[in-house]
């Protein structure tokens, strides 16, 4: 399964990229390929492209607030997940959303 994920959070310093660490370490877990783009202090790094949203099975919004772009994804199928839950339990952000 082929996933994008968007990690952001109302500071964009430590919870954006707590987030995209942990979505990142737990993929290969799942058999997942994710590709993680974070909308931090540092502006959008990581970003995107068309190519990486077309191939993608689903995309994961991470974020307690509204991220920027979010039209990219008006046509996949998306789930929003706030950083606490990622952070408390990434394996079960994975096994109840990221499965075939």
């Amino acid at each position: 399964m082929k996933i994008v994920a968007v990690t952001a959070c109302p500071t964009g310093i430590a919870h954006t990229y707590m987030a995209a660490d942990a979505l990142t370490k737990a993929a290969p877990k799942y058999n997942v390929h994710i590709k993680v783009e974070t909308q931090g202090a540092m502006g959008i790094e990581n970003q995107l492209t068309s190519h990486d949203i077309a191939q993608a099975d689903k995309v994961l919004i991470v974020s307690d607030i509204e991220i920027e772009q979010a039209a990219r994804f008006e046509t996949m199928d998306t789930i929003k997940i706030s950083i606490e839950d990622v952070l408390l339990n990434v394996d079960k952000v994975f096994l109840v959303h990221c499965r075939h």
